[in-house]
């Protein structure tokens, strides 16, 4: 099975789909924040591995928290994979900190800032310029 191919596609989608499930509402591990996502899952071609990419909303306690109890909860997990996906070999499970997201909106943040100031800045000359208009009239 090649890297890219369609059956490999549908296979990382439907562990990230069951892993979504399974993190959100069976892992009772308190260290695991609310606001953890699976962003991402790369199951390598011989299906005995699988990179799984969190996205924690957090402070960097909750995130270092969060992939502690992944870890620990790590064969539960699987487990519960290995029952609700068909796949002859279910994954090693490798949880992994995607920071993506928040460096999304964090950038979006930025040119938020920088549209509004770059906004000011052409009301300040709209407003020199109306003032040089009138003297010219005069």
């Amino acid at each position: 099975m090649r890297k890219n191919s369609i059956k490999s596609t549908r296979i990382n989608g439907e562990v990230l789909k069951e892993l979504s499930q399974i993190i959100s509402y069976e892992v009772k591990d308190p260290r695991i924040h609310p606001f953890t996502t699976v962003t991402d899952v790369d199951v390598t071609p011989d299906l005995k591995y699988a990179k799984v990419y969190v996205s924690v909303m957090g402070s960097e306690e909750d995130k270092k928290n969060t992939l502690l109890g992944l870890k620990s909860s790590s064969g539960f997990i699987r487990t519960r994979l290995a029952h609700t996906v068909n796949l002859r070999n279910t994954p090693e499970l490798t949880f992994l900190l995607d920071e993506s997201i928040e460096y999304g909106i964090s950038m979006s943040q930025k040119i938020d800032e920088v549209m509004k100031h770059d906004d000011e800045a052409r009301a300040n000359r709209g407003e020199e310029e109306e003032e040089t208009d009138g003297d010219e009239d005069i």
